[in-house]
């Protein structure tokens, strides 16, 4: 199959933690069929698919999502309680990611890449999200710190301190770029989510806790008890987009697994799922591409 270079329909993907393994999934038949989205945009965990998409690197892709949670110091309840976060940090993000580790990244190709990138994560001090893009990067250090900014999960991860500022996980902005991506010019859609069609957050029930763990950001505490509001207005209008024909829509058709999923089994059966689904879809997928070039 020929290369499909796509220019002015933006990629977008959304977070959801190790949900993200449906994501890797739909990834990988888009690379594995030649599929080149010029314009990336993601969030949080969807900032990790982002730029193994970008290099086309789908075995990377995979161990991600799912090879990673069989490594003892991925996380787990005994690295949040010793303090290293439910997700460890440094070592997915720092350590795995050099050459020779499990998740050795190469920064050669995404230096080299054509495609414009968007990633965005939660700025502390300032409460606004942060785009960061190709010109943010200038070393294999950057694009690392700013996955890490992107996914820095509240509670569950410390936060990434970068350029001499503190960020949580992008997601407190809602958690899907599409208003980003409309921001920059774009018209046209091709999203890949992890949670059900349909699906809403509600508003959040413990708040009490949250304030008395975030009462020295308080700026932190209002962007998670209102994120619902925001999420679910992206979800309204990824419909309204879909429903006039500007967006083709990626949903899993069953999500078993949460965004803490460490059972390699069901991560492993959630990324077979979804590479299954994209090579169903993909006929339809091509053709929302064609018709939209």
């Amino acid at each position: 199959m020929d290369n499909l270079d796509v220019e002015n329909i933006a990629l977008i993907f959304e977070g959801g933690g190790m949900r993200c393994a449906f994501s890797a999934g739909i990834s990988n038949v888009l690379v594995e069929n030649k599929i080149n989205f010029k314009y990336v945009t993601g969030i949080s965990a969807g900032s990790s698919i982002l730029v193994n998409y970008v290099i086309k690197d789908t075995i990377r892709t995979k161990k991600t999502f799912v090879d990673i949670a069989a490594d003892k110091n991925f996380g787990g309840w005994k690295t949040f309680m010793s303090g290293k976060g439910y997700f460890n940090s440094d070592y997915i993000y720092e350590e795995s990611s050099q050459p020779g580790q499990i998740l050795e990244f190469d920064f050669q190709k995404l230096m080299a890449t054509d495609i414009r990138f968007k990633i965005i994560a939660f700025d502390i001090e300032s409460a606004q999200g942060r785009e960061f893009t190709n010109e943010d990067v200038n070393s294999s250090d950057d694009i690392i710190k700013i996955v890490r900014a992107s996914s820095s999960l509240p509670i569950f991860m410390k936060p990434t301190h970068y350029q001499g500022r503190d960020f949580y996980d992008g997601g407190l902005t809602g958690g899907i770029a599409i208003e980003n991506a409309i921001n920059d010019g774009y018209e046209k859609f091709f999203i890949v989510r992890t949670r059900p069609r349909g699906y809403r957050k509600e508003k959040p029930k413990r708040t009490k806790l949250l304030k008395k763990h975030y009462r020295n950001y308080p700026k932190v505490y209002q962007a998670l008890i209102t994120r619902y509001e925001n999420y679910n207005r992206q979800c309204d209008l990824i419909d309204k987009l879909e429903k006039e024909g500007k967006a083709y829509v990626v949903y899993p058709d069953d999500m078993k697994i949460n965004q803490r999923e460490l059972d390699l089994f069901k991560l492993e059966n959630t990324y077979k799922e979804a590479f299954y689904q994209g090579q169903k879809e993909l006929d339809k997928w091509i053709e929302f591409i064609k018709n939209n070039k």
